[in-house]
């Protein structure tokens, strides 16, 4: 199977607060998940509710002292055999220094799970 993924990703749990918004910017829900894995480029999401595949999403990720805020879009979200939603999140608006961020994160947890 050919690995379609632009960036590496690392596996690691992380809490994060989220809210999701249709497409007129509307907030339609808000809540804490955490990530299962984290790339440059996106995250998989588990959160207790689905969120709508298309919705835009700004997530605050804490990353050991940092706090990320990054704004994404929910690309698709299934539910796990223990009853929550996993949601693959691709990552629309990052900045030079959030980016930073992720880099040197995924780049020391490939050490530590190498």
């Amino acid at each position: 199977m050919k690995e379609r993924r632009r960036h590496n990703r690392v596996d690691s749990l992380n809490l994060l607060s989220y809210t999701c918004f249709d497409c007129d910017g509307n907030s339609e829900c808000q809540g804490m998940g955490r990530t299962l894995n984290v790339s440059e480029s996106g995250i998989l999401l588990e959160t207790g509710e689905q969120l709508e595949e298309g919705f835009q999403v700004a997530v605050t990720i804490a990353f050991e002292e940092n706090l990320v805020a990054i704004k994404g879009e929910v690309v698709r979200s299934l539910a796990n055999p223990e009853g929550m939603f996993e949601s693959g999140i691709r990552f629309s608006e990052v900045s030079d220094e959030q980016l930073d961020v992720l880099k040197a994160y995924v780049v020391a947890f490939e050490g530590e799970q190498a």
